[in-house]
């Protein structure tokens, strides 16, 4: 694609009231980007675009021959949306003076995300991705909202396939980088978990390559090797730890570790306890990461604290829900195998610690495992049925979970149920009536096991 392009178009954005690529949103003077893929094609949608105020559209299909006469310099036609998308975010990007920190990995991204935003806007004018804006729309949308003006910038990446995280460097050019972890997640376009960890750790690659820094956790095994594999395959001089910036148990650049917690976790750090709203221990690697980030940027260690225990999780991330006498842990966002079985094992302790087996598990299908789905479902309910909880109420939802209703016979077996859709499960809940009980809800995004607890 023509620089001139993309430079005439970078004038026409610095004018403009910024970037959509929703009719639903635009907002008067906005540049709209028609995006099509397999089910969508919003080449179709110039004439109401226009109409509700956007300044130009770029477009890869004409429909109308009598748009160019009508629309003339507002309508641009270009070879491909997307690519020209992401070639404007990355013109944009190589304007800011800001450093920028990518963050990825198989759990934990948005909360690390949320946690050192809020940490480093203690000291710095921040910019973080919004929400869960990390695919190939989500993060050029998210560059081209960084105005000239931003201090740092904090980049969530996701990916199923490996090239991905690549190809988002390539525009977003990350001087630090951070993965959060590794597990049995989007497996069936990685192709496995070695698979996982080299797609994955692409981001390590470039910020190597490019003499950034990566912020490490220390109590990963498998990212610590990966890292050195990587690190030596740059045939980057090694230069001693000033790239490396170790978080963790044992770390010893930003060392803490679990404090007394009762159904919200703690974390001691340099002798400083931080009190978290954040449900389950899992998320002590999150709040590393965070404090890491903020000591290696020089943020106070009193910032840190307060901007960790002000921040309290949304989007069914980790939330405490206290309806009626019941105390409900809402993870219903994301999952895969390995925040499954951390989930349920924060939740054993829960219930062991309040000394209670007045409890009830939901757990949702999860998504993206390929072939390897039957059998990571089939681990997930021998963990559940082997667990401690004898008279803890246990409800899988989702066709994936299906084999249960096999074994069971009569759809109930030491408190064992399955259900194929979720409004099924959202009746079955409201019959219950349930008093002083803690519920755990765990499942995929596309279960959307929050519609439970609806009226």
């Amino acid at each position: 694609m023509s620089p001139n392009l993309i430079a005439e178009l970078y004038s026409l954005y610095l004018a403009s009231s910024g970037v959509t690529t929703d009719t639903r949103n635009i907002k008067q003077g906005n540049i709209f980007f028609a995006l099509k893929g397999e089910n969508f094609n919003a080449n179709i949608f110039v004439e109401e675009a226009l109409a509700k105020g956007a300044s130009h559209v770029v477009v890869d299909e004409i429909s109308n021959p009598e748009w160019e006469s009508t629309f003339g310099a507002r309508l641009i036609l270009v070879d491909d949306v997307l690519k020209t998308l992401q070639l404007l975010a990355g013109h944009h990007r190589a304007q800011l003076k800001c450093p920028v920190l990518a963050i990825t990995g198989s759990n934990g991204k948005t909360t690390t995300k949320e946690l050192i935003a809020a940490v480093l806007s203690k000291k710095f004018k921040t910019s973080a991705t919004k929400g869960n804006l990390n695919n190939h729309i989500g993060i050029p949308l998210t560059l081209l909202s960084i105005k000239t003006d931003v201090e740092f910038a904090v980049i969530e990446m996701g990916a199923n396939h490996q090239g991905e995280i690549a190809s988002y460097c390539e525009y977003v050019k990350p001087e630090y980088g951070l993965i959060t972890n590794v597990g049995l997640a989007h497996i069936e376009g990685f192709g496995g978990f070695e698979g996982v960890v080299k797609g994955k750790t692409e981001l390590y690659r470039h910020v190597f390559e490019n003499d950034g820094r990566v912020f490490l956790n220390d109590d990963n095994e498998v990212l610590r090797d990966a890292l050195v594999q990587v690190f030596l395959s740059t045939n980057k001089p090694l230069i001693g730890l000033d790239r490396l910036i170790t978080y963790g148990k044992n770390a010893r650049w930003c060392k803490g570790k679990i404090g007394k917690s009762n159904e919200f976790l703690s974390v001691v750090i340099a002798g400083e306890t931080i009190q978290t709203n954040l449900v389950g221990e899992y998320n002590f690697e999150n709040v590393m990461a965070a404090a890491c980030v903020g000591i290696h940027f020089g943020v106070e260690a009193k910032q840190i604290k307060e901007a960790i225990e002000n921040y309290v999780p949304t989007n069914n991330r980790s939330q405490k829900i206290e309806l009626g006498s019941n105390t409900i842990i809402l993870d219903a966002y994301n999952a895969n195998p390995s925040s499954m079985l951390e989930a349920l094992k924060n939740f054993e302790k829960l219930i062991v610690g309040e000394n209670t087996n007045n409890g009830v598990v939901v757990l949702g299908q999860m998504m993206e495992l390929g072939k390897y789905s039957q059998e990571e479902h089939k681990k997930i309910v021998a963990a559940v049925s082997s667990s401690s909880w004898q008279y803890v109420k246990k409800v899988f939802v989702g066709k994936e979970f299906e084999f249960v209703s096999i074994v069971v016979g009569d759809n109930t077996n030491n408190g064992i149920l399955w259900f194929e859709k979720t409004e099924e499960v959202k009746v079955w809940f409201k019959q219950q009536q349930f008093e002083n009980c803690y519920i755990l809800i765990k499942g995929s995004r596309k279960n959307e096991l929050e519609k439970i607890l609806t009226d």
